[in-house]
């Protein structure tokens, strides 16, 4: 029940800042996507819509996740469409240059501060693939009891541009947008586009 519970709430939370990445990583019918985080799976119920011909990975730490998404995405699962595993991002194993677009919401404060998961995201893409990242601003979160330092590394643009730096990727594949979501509190928009292997 908990862990149902969890799932709703990240869906609710989720819901403005999945949509604007989606439409940020620019997704083509074809595309080989992978999700780093999944929650209660509802980005990949809508990255299997936008890519019909392709396919989806998703990868979560969470157990009781990767029960809800799967649940809410047993048709896509039973097809072949979609592989949900439980881990980090390496827990694909899929090979160098093979996906063409990364999606990651509200889970770069968990990511290592020295970028492997930036060096291993920009290692699957293909050449010209995206990985998008949304975070809300550190302004907002610093007021919330929840997102501790102890729990949560905290971004601004500067933070952000910094990271993907460490990953790997040169200033000039990072571009970080600004969205309002709600109630005056600010999300980021980074995108990093692999230009060469």
């Amino acid at each position: 029940m908990a862990g149902r519970l969890m799932g709703r709430i990240m869906e609710f939370i989720n819901q403005t800042p999945n949509r604007e990445a989606i439409a940020f990583l620019e997704i083509e019918p074809s595309d080989v996507i992978l999700e780093v985080g999944f929650g209660p799976g509802c980005a990949i119920e809508a990255l299997v819509a936008k890519a019909p011909l392709g396919r989806v990975y998703g990868v979560d730490p969470s157990e009781e996740m990767l029960a809800s998404a799967s649940r809410r995405n047993k048709h896509a699962i039973a097809s072949g469409q979609v592989q949900l595993l439980q881990g980090g991002i390496d827990a694909t194993e899929l090979e160098s240059g093979t996906v063409d677009k990364i999606l990651a919401v509200n889970v770069v404060y968990f990511f290592d501060k020295f970028g492997r998961e930036l060096r291993e995201a920009r290692r699957l893409l293909k050449p010209g693939g995206k990985i998008v990242i949304y975070a809300t601003d550190k302004s907002a979160m610093t007021h919330w009891k929840f997102s501790s330092p102890e729990t949560h590394q905290l971004f601004g643009r500067d933070d952000l541009a910094l990271l993907f730096a460490s990953g790997g990727f040169n200033i000039d594949e990072v571009s970080i947008e600004e969205i309002p979501i709600a109630l005056g509190i600010i999300g980021l928009l980074a995108m990093g586009r692999k230009r060469s292997g």
